[in-house]
């Protein structure tokens, strides 16, 4: 169902700050992951080893990478659980779902051009089908759909063999590992190429949104403190009835003058929250 207008910067605003919010929490992550058991040998108590080995290959580590690595306090933990590995795999799976949500946004966004919203036109990058001449599919989300769904099914993997580490060693590290790297790899690919390949390209079809916009019968939610709740209803349905703007049946049916309504009805205002009544826009 349609609902309250927003502006694309609006739109795109979001993505931004759920990829941010994704980032902050993967390099959250990492500081776990980069406590190492090295010096703890077998089983975590350290034979063998020079005491001194975890926290001067931590140190070693830093200086060639420049990242920060810790030799972990707890050896024991650092064999036997994986769960540090299982968190970072649970972030990138939350990134995943983030990047599912954008591309299908997009795909919605860009159907049609006539039966689907198509508020947006995605770059063409190859012929879409071999039996319909002429179609487009907006290709990039869909990779990155189906690349998400592989990095979700790797965090399914990595959470099944962190619950393997029986008592002080998890044999199943080399398949987090694999499915951990293979995620990180998809995940930075697909990023690239969304935001490269699609989102830079994309152009707004100014006319279909301005179409879409006028004929919203939502718009009368700005009415609502005005005229009450059940007349702002009545212009709604009678304008989604009648195909015709709301702007058209609010003059008619709301006794307000076109001035007011103009105002009232502006998508730009209403995206500006607040009450629409008081002439002011964005009210605490």
């Amino acid at each position: 169902m349609d609902a309250m207008p927003l502006t694309f910067e609006q739109e795109f605003g979001a993505w931004s700050a759920q990829l941010a919010s994704a980032q902050e929490r993967i390099e959250d992550s990492l500081k776990r992951v980069r406590r190492l058991p090295l010096g703890g040998t077998a089983i975590g108590t350290g034979i063998n080893a020079d005491p001194r080995f975890g926290a001067q290959v931590a140190k070693a580590l830093k200086q060639q990478t420049g990242f920060k690595f810790d030799s972990a306090e707890n050896k024991f933990e650092g064999l036997a659980a994986q769960d540090d590995a299982v968190e970072l795999s649970g972030q990138l799976n939350a990134l995943a779902v983030a990047l599912i949500k954008i591309a299908n946004d997009l795909r919605w966004m860009n159907a049609g051009p006539l039966a689907g919203l198509g508020e947006i036109e995605l770059p063409a990058l190859q012929p879409g089908s071999s039996i319909m001449p002429g179609k487009v599919n907006p290709v990039i989300p869909e990779a990155t759909v189906m690349a998400c769904a592989q990095v979700i099914g790797h965090h399914m993997a990595i959470t099944v063999a962190g619950q393997t580490g029986n008592f002080q060693l998890n044999v199943t590290l080399p398949l987090i590992a694999v499915n951990l790297l293979d995620g990180i790899g998809l995940l930075a690919n697909v990023s690239t190429l969304l935001a490269d390949s699609a989102i830079a390209g994309l152009k707004v079809r100014e006319d279909r949104v301005a179409e879409a916009l006028a004929r919203n019968p939502i718009l009368v939610t700005a009415l609502n403190p005005i005229i009450g709740y059940e007349k702002a209803a009545a212009i709604a349905k009678r304008a989604y009835k009648e195909q015709r703007p709301v702007l058209d049946v609010a003059l008619e049916d709301s006794g307000l003058a076109e001035a007011e309504l103009r105002r009232l009805l502006d998508p730009a205002a209403l995206t500006a929250g607040g009450i629409q009544a008081g002439g002011g826009g964005a009210g605490g």
